[in-house]
């Protein structure tokens, strides 16, 4: 059930021990349940409890460690031998008087490596403030590092098998967010449209089925459009009424967001046509100028410029990169385009371009996913790029 052949993961691992070997980095806990997948192909709807995959720098194999009744998912799902899949009793769960850490602890024990240079994910959103506590008690004589993003950075550049599957993705995208827009009217409740978007999400295409994307659809409709990251309702949609939709395809975990807006009516206000207007020519003049060896800051001055013209300014970050994920987030907390990030563009890394322009009492997004190339950047999907009115 590996979603990739055994040496693209053993790649991958030569490069993170070699990020291990300059951090000085013995021994790496991974608890971002992205990197764990990544690392080992694990793939399953247990990150509620705490789960780690060790990366040893002088072992061939990761080790897995998990609850008791997730162990079969890590055989059926990694290329892992049997012997470095353990699980722990159940009553670690969730127990006031002892903590999957001290599972882990022990393990680390039993192989030798309590006094190592221990590297740890400290800020991944499933790796607690407990979990450090009581892997730092449990194991007195190691020196504990702060490893966050070392895997995320090596994550960055992404295969061809990689971008073949995010291909898939785009293409689930354009399904996905012509859903959307087929299914909005008036008197529609947007929980109805919602449902549709889901179904979209998960079919996929006739050639390929879909996955759950990390974060929701995001579809604000009305005064609602100001702010980022709102979801639905059960209100029905007004006639005279904009709806933002952030949206994604997401194919093997592997992601392609896409945000449009549309207008519900007949007579979308100046200001809202204007800002439309400016943002797209912004989009594809920052798309049609990235190259590699660009810096993630130079991209964000192109677009700052242009709008700066227009008399706009937006204080956000325009974009980060994106791709292999779970929930709450498909960004992979690296690069962003911003300034001040001075990261130098590379083939085969990919982003999530989106510009959200939220103003006093209305706003517009429109985005896009792309892959830097040898020569540009190429988008995930193929969508037109408007303010859509439905009247």
């Amino acid at each position: 059930m590996l979603i990739f052949e055994k040496t693209e993961y053993l790649l991958r691992l030569e490069k993170i021990k070699e990020q291990m070997e300059i951090k000085g980095v013995d021994l790496l806990v991974l608890a971002d349940p992205a990197n764990m997948n990544y690392t080992t192909g694990y793939d399953g709807w247990s990150f509620y409890v705490p789960q780690v995959v060790l990366v040893v720098k002088d072992e061939a194999q990761p080790l897995w460690i998990g609850r008791g009744m997730d162990a079969a998912g890590a055989t059926l799902t990694t290329f892992l031998k049997q012997e470095n899949i353990q699980g722990y009793p159940d009553d670690y769960v969730q127990s006031i008087t002892k903590h999957p850490m001290n599972y882990v602890a022990d393990i680390i024990k039993q192989r030798g490596w309590a006094d190592k240079n221990i590297g740890v994910e400290m800020d991944a959103y499933y790796f607690s403030a407990r979990a450090f506590r009581e892997l730092e008690k449990s194991l007195p004589n190691a020196v504990f590092t702060d490893a966050t993003n070392l895997v995320n950075w090596v994550r960055l550049i992404k295969s061809h098998n990689e971008i073949s599957i995010m291909k898939q993705a785009g293409k689930i995208a354009e399904n996905v967010m012509q859903t959307a827009l087929d299914n909005l009217s008036p008197g529609t409740r947007e929980c109805d449209v919602v449902a549709k978007v889901y179904q979209a999400q998960i079919s996929g295409t006739t050639e390929f089925g879909g996955d759950y994307p990390s974060i929701v659809p995001m579809m604000p409709t009305g005064v609602k459009t100001t702010a980022p990251h709102l979801t639905w309702t059960d209100d029905p949609y007004e006639d005279e009424q904009a709806v933002n939709l952030e949206l994604a395809g997401c194919k093997n975990r592997y992601h392609c967001p896409i945000a449009r807006t549309a207008y519900l009516g007949n007579n979308p206000s100046d200001k809202l046509s204007n800002i439309a207007d400016v943002t797209v020519e912004g989009l594809n003049l920052t798309l049609d100028a990235i190259k590699p060896g660009m810096l993630c800051e130079d991209v964000e001055l192109i677009w700052r410029n242009h709008i700066a013209k227009h008399g706009f300014e937006k204080e956000s970050r325009i974009g980060y990169a994106m791709g292999l994920n779970y929930p709450p987030d498909w960004g992979e907390h690296t690069a962003s385009l911003r300034p001040g990030d001075k990261t130098v563009l590379k083939p085969n890394m990919t982003f999530h371009m989106i510009l959200g322009m939220w103003m006093d009492n209305y706003g517009f997004e429109c985005s896009e996913s792309f892959r830097i190339t040898e020569t540009g950047c190429e988008t995930f999907a193929n969508f037109p790029r408007k303010l859509f009115v439905k009247n």
